[in-house]
C-alpha cells in the first residue's frame, strides 16, 4: 500500500508539473508562445533566443519575401500570427481594412527610444502612431562605381544616359520603378491620374533598352562584382556593399525619391498580444538596435544608436527628406492601373 501511495503521490507532482508548464493544455501552451511573421533575415537570429531567455516565451518565426505574399495570410487569417513586419503602405492597407489591433504603448516604454526624424514619415502612412512601431527604414537612390561612371551622379537622369547602355540595374518592383519617373516627371510617386501613369510608362519605356537587369535584393551582388556600372537600390545595402566593393558611392537624387519604413504590428486577430507587445518592446531596446544594426547594417531609427547610424547615407538631412515621398496604399483601383501599365511596360 505504501509503494502505491508513494507511486500514486510521484504521478500527482507529474500531472501538477505538467498542468503548470502547460503539458497537454492548447491554451497554456499558445500563452507561452510568440507567432512572429517577418521577412526573411530581417534579424539578427540570436536574439530570438534572448528574447526566449528574457521573458520564457518560446519564438515561432515564418518567413515570408514580399509584403504581397503576406497579405492574404492576414486578410484570410489562415495561419495564427501575433506579431508581423511590414512595410509602410501595407500598414496603411491592414489597419485600414481593420486587420490590425491598435497597440497599447503604455506596455512598450521602449517606444521612447524611436527617433524623431522617422515620425513625420509614420504620421504618413499611420497617423498618431496607432498601429506600428518601425523597425528599419531607409530611402532609394544611385549606388554607382566610381571607377565605371565618369559622369556627376546626382539626378535620376543619369539612368537614361546612353553611354552607360547594359551597365544599369533597375529595381524589379512597380512601385520603385514608377517612383522614378514620377519624381523626373515633377508627379507624386503615389498619384493615381492615368494620365501621369502613361506618361511615366512612356518615360520608362524610352530607358528600358539601356537596362543589364532588373534586381532588387541581388542588386548588391551585382555591383560588389563589377558587374555593372550603376544600380537603383536601397540606402541599407550601401554598408555592406562599400566593405566588397571600395569604388561603389551612394546618392539620392536631387529631384528626391523614397522614404520607406518596415515596421512591427500585431494582426487583429493575434492570440497572444502581451507577447507581441513584448516583443516590440524588446526591438526597441537599445542594445537589441545595436545587434539588429550591426548584423543587418540597415538604419535602425533609435536614439540610442543615434551615433552608429549619423551619416548620410543611413540618415539624411532634413532638407533632403523634405524632398522625399512615401508610399501609400493605393487601393484596388489603383493597384490595378499600375499593373496595367506595368505589364504593358514589361511586354514591350
Amino acid at each position: 500500500m505504501k509503494k502505491l501511495l508513494t507511486v500514486a503521490l510521484a504521478l500527482l507532482l507529474c500531472f501538477t508539473s505538467l498542468a503548470a508548464c502547460g503539458g497537454g493544455d492548447g491554451k497554456a501552451d499558445a500563452e507561452k508562445t510568440l507567432y512572429v511573421y517577418c521577412f526573411g533575415d530581417y534579424f539578427d537570429p540570436e536574439l530570438q533566443y534572448q528574447f526566449e531567455e528574457e521573458t520564457g516565451y518560446k519564438v515561432v518565426v515564418d518567413l515570408f519575401d514580399t509584403n504581397e505574399e503576406m497579405y492574404p495570410v492576414i486578410k484570410n487569417n489562415s495561419a495564427d500570427y501575433d506579431v508581423i513586419c511590414a512595410s509602410d503602405y501595407m500598414i496603411e492597407r491592414l489597419s485600414s481594412e481593420g486587420l490590425l489591433a491598435e497597440i497599447n504603448f503604455d506596455n512598450i516604454p521602449n517606444a521612447a527610444n524611436i527617433a524623431d526624424n522617422i515620425k513625420p514619415f509614420i504620421e504618413d502612412f499611420d497617423p498618431g502612431m496607432k498601429y506600428s512601431a518601425p523597425h528599419t527604414w531607409g530611402t532609394y537612390g544611385i549606388m554607382y562605381n566610381k571607377s565605371m561612371v565618369d559622369d556627376p551622379v546626382d539626378s535620376w537622369e543619369i539612368l537614361w544616359d546612353e553611354k552607360y547602355a547594359d551597365q544599369i540595374v533597375m529595381p524589379n518592383s512597380i512601385r520603385e520603378c514608377y517612383m522614378i519617373a514620377a519624381r523626373l516627371l515633377g508627379y507624386s510617386m503615389n498619384t493615381v491620374d492615368e494620365n501621369q501613369i502613361k506618361e511615366m510608362t512612356d518615360l520608362l519605356i524610352e530607358q528600358k533598352d539601356l537596362v543589364y537587369s532588373f534586381a532588387n535584393d541581388n542588386a548588391r551582388e551585382i555591383m560588389i562584382g563589377d558587374s555593372a556600372a550603376m544600380a537603383v537600390i536601397t540606402s541599407g545595402e550601401v554598408i555592406y556593399s562599400k566593405e566588397y566593393n571600395e569604388n561603389l558611392e551612394f546618392v539620392i537624387p536631387k529631384e528626391g525619391t523614397e522614404v520607406w519604413t518596415d515596421c512591427w504590428a500585431i494582426p487583429a486577430a493575434a492570440k497572444n498580444v502581451k507577447a507581441a507587445e513584448a516583443w516590440i518592446n524588446f526591438m526597441l531596446d537599445g542594445s537589441v538596435a545595436e545587434t539588429n544594426f550591426e548584423y543587418l547594417t540597415y538604419a535602425i531609427p533609435n536614439k540610442e544608436i543615434a551615433d552608429l547610424v549619423d551619416e548620410p547615407v543611413l540618415n539624411p538631412s532634413a532638407e533632403v527628406l523634405a524632398n522625399c515621398e512615401t508610399l501609400h496604399n493605393l487601393g484596388a483601383e489603383g493597384d490595378d492601373l499600375y499593373s496595367e501599365y506595368w505589364k504593358m511596360y514589361k511586354a514591350d
